[in-house]
């Protein structure tokens, strides 16, 4: 016999039907629109667009008040907690894991209603109010609360007291949207809401206890203070719960439950020091790759938040065949963008400090899997590559391998230049300033891949990250660069351009850029002609900048650049000295005393060394440079720096005056 086809009504008949005087076709018609639209996002977004979520909370709003108590019970009052209760379910399955839905659900007015409705006696009301409140919930974009205002305080504990499952449940997803400051955490403490958060964790029920694993993470996040006391005897052994769930049958408990050890981990390392408990949580983490769902997208991210700049923890996955396993689950392809993406920033992490684990990417020829995630659709896939690819080529033996600087690398990676995300246009230009250190004869592939041009136009970027990066790339380009090459790049760049981005705004963009000057006029003194081009802008852009440093790096990076421009013949010496005494700040002093008196030894270095260049007993010019530097004070100052606790200081300091008694200095 042939089976029925049965028609579902089309979008816009259901809106008709909301708008029906009759409660029971008006309850049909939401609980159709729910039906359609649970795990449906392309019917959430038609629906979105006839104007369905502003129909459903007027719905709502309309019903509120027809509801009697539950004791005096008729028609009526039945027909209106239908009609709220499915009302609140098809807001809430638009809301759940859609954050269109979201926004469209507060644009619509509906959340003060359902706020108001958690009060109401009906208890189908308010479980179904309370579930869809806890779908908004999910979402950032769900409104805040203030823990530190009292009425808020006594709302949540209200929530948290009660003994509905969803209601509880809802009470820990506020804390996990709305906790964001130390202080708020620490007025949950005081309130006794880790207490009742770890009631929840030992007798609620599965959805209580994840809803509390992930609250009690919001709230121990970066607050080594509230962990210890949350540890303390006066809770009971609340670590201990955690340790057990971390076991759990349920895959989500076990990522909620690793997620919330990590936080505990990372805000206080003196917890959890047990080597068996890390080992735990690595092999844990590996296994739920595994899951089909949602808990295998998120379990690379808890990963890598455990093993991050933890050369230990790494240690510890290398022996556990982490990347082997990680390799594996790219290889069989097919994967959800968003485990994709954090299988890649899990291997970035491993890659990031242990040569051995480098050597392994390249043993497992996992490159070319890595070239083509950086074509993927997926931004975020893009950008992770180049994380990952980022991490394995900080190896100066495979750099200097030429393993990386071939065009299965460089064609993708150039054309992620010019990538919409200005995300991923970051993270190509950081892989890139790795990949750029090549210390073979190589480089040419770059220029020919058109790489060096567009890296001198993102330096024009209304991005300062874009044209901080794009420097850092181009400094990294030049470095011990033929001076062919860095002829080449100096012409793209120009010396207007070079000076104009050393004065630029942004900090990071005027160090890469006094970086990129000191890169380029190392070497042949010929390329120290740069800084003189067009009238020296160059030049008078580094004094002027250095006098005003507003970090110590600009002041590291411009100081090595003119010891670099004073390595030079007598006329470049000159030109640095006459800079050091034309830039005068308060009290008519070199910013060269300042530099000498820092705290930071780097800066310390390279300014002594810049000394060094200029007094040079073979320069004819030296005893002149000497004298006047003597007078200003500068010697004098280099004098008392002749036991500085840093080596590379006292060993310049000590150059200098050896220098100076070349020329009869006692």
């Amino acid at each position: 016999m042939p089976s029925a086809t049965v028609n579902k009504p089309r979008p816009s008949e259901l809106l008709s039907r909301l708008t029906s005087a009759e409660p029971e076709v008006k309850v049909r018609a939401l609980r159709e629109v729910k039906n359609q639209i649970i795990g449906n996002r392309t019917k959430k977004l038609s629906f979105l667009k006839l104007g369905a979520v502003p129909a459903v909370a007027g719905i709502l709003a309309d019903s509120i008040d027809d509801v009697t108590d539950n004791n005096n019970c008729n028609n009526d009052s039945n027909n209106a907690i239908n009609i709220l209760v499915q009302s609140a379910a098809a807001l809430g399955s638009f809301a759940c894991g859609f954050d269109a839905g979201v926004q469209a659900v507060l644009d619509a007015g509906a959340f003060p209603n359902l706020l108001r409705l958690l009060a109401n006696p009906n208890e189908k009301v308010v479980d179904a109010v309370a579930r869809a409140l806890r779908m908004i919930y999910q979402s950032k974009l769900a409104p805040k609360y203030d823990f530190l205002q009292q009425k808020n305080m006594e709302f949540l504990i209200s929530l948290l007291n009660s003994e509905k499952e969803n209601v509880s449940g809802l009470g820990a997803s506020i804390i996990t949207r709305s906790c964001e400051t130390n202080l708020e955490q620490k007025a949950l403490f005081d309130a006794g809401i880790l207490r009742k958060l770890n009631s929840l964790l030992e007798g609620g029920s599965l959805s209580q206890r994840d809803a509390s694993l992930e609250s009690l993470a919001t709230i121990f996040r970066n607050n080594p203070e509230v962990i210890s006391k949350f540890a303390g005897p006066e809770i009971g052994r609340p670590l201990s719960s955690i340790i057990d769930l971390a076991k759990d049958r349920y895959p989500r408990t076990r990522l909620l439950a690793c997620m919330c050890l990590i936080v505990i981990r990372n805000a206080s390392p003196h917890f959890l020091q047990d080597i068996g408990i890390k080992t735990k949580l690595i092999h844990i983490l590996l296994e739920l790759l595994d899951d089909p769902g949602q808990v295998g997208d998120e379990a690379p991210f808890a990963f890598s938040s455990l093993i991050a700049q933890k050369e230990d923890l790494q240690k510890l996955a290398l022996e556990a065949n982490a990347i082997d396993k990680l390799h594996h689950h790219i290889k069989k392809g097919s994967l959800h963008p968003r485990r994709y993406e954090g299988i890649l920033l899990a291997l970035a992490d491993m890659y990031s400090k242990l040569e051995s684990c480098r050597s392994k990417f390249l043993s497992l020829q996992v490159l070319n899997l890595l070239a083509d995630a950086l074509t993927d659709y997926n931004a975020g896939v893009r950008a992770a590559a180049c994380i990952c690819l980022k991490s394995v080529t900080r190896s100066i033996k495979n750099l200097s391998a030429g393993y990386f600087m071939n065009e299965t690398i460089v064609i993708p990676l150039v054309q992620l230049f010019l990538d919409p995300s200005t995300s991923v246009q970051v993270a190509a230009l950081g892989a890139t300033s790795n990949i750029v250190v090549d210390f073979t004869t190589r480089k040419s592939i770059f220029v020919q891949c058109g790489g060096m041009k567009q890296l001198v136009q993102l330096a024009k970027s209304m991005e300062s990250s874009v044209r901080s990066n794009a420097l850092w790339a181009l400094k990294n380009f030049v470095f011990q660069a033929d001076n062919r090459l860095k002829e080449g790049v100096f012409s793209e760049l120009t010396a207007s351009l070079l000076s104009s981005l050393i004065r630029d705004p942004e900090p990071s963009v005027q160090e890469q850029a006094l970086a990129l000057v000191r890169n380029l006029v190392d070497g042949c003194i010929n390329l120290i002609e740069f800084v003189f081009a067009e009238d020296g802008l160059i030049l008078g852009a580094i004094g002027r900048q250095l006098q005003c440093a507003s970090t110590a790096e600009i002041g590291i990076q411009g100081m090595y650049a003119l010891c670099n421009v004073a390595s030079g013949n007598e006329f470049h010496k000159e030109a640095v000295m006459q800079l050091l005494f034309t830039q005068m700040g308060d009290k008519n002093q070199s910013f060269v005393i300042k530099f000498l008196q820092s705290n930071d030894s780097r800066l310390c270095t390279a300014t002594v060394w810049t000394i060094v260049n200029l007094t040079c007993p073979s320069s004819p010019g030296a005893p002149g440079r000497l004298e006047k530097l003597r007078n200003a004070g500068i010697v004098s100052q280099i004098k008392n720096m002749v036991n500085d606790p840093c080596v590379d200081v006292k060993l310049r300091v000590r150059t200098v005056l050896g220098q100076s008694m070349a020329f009869g200095d006692n």
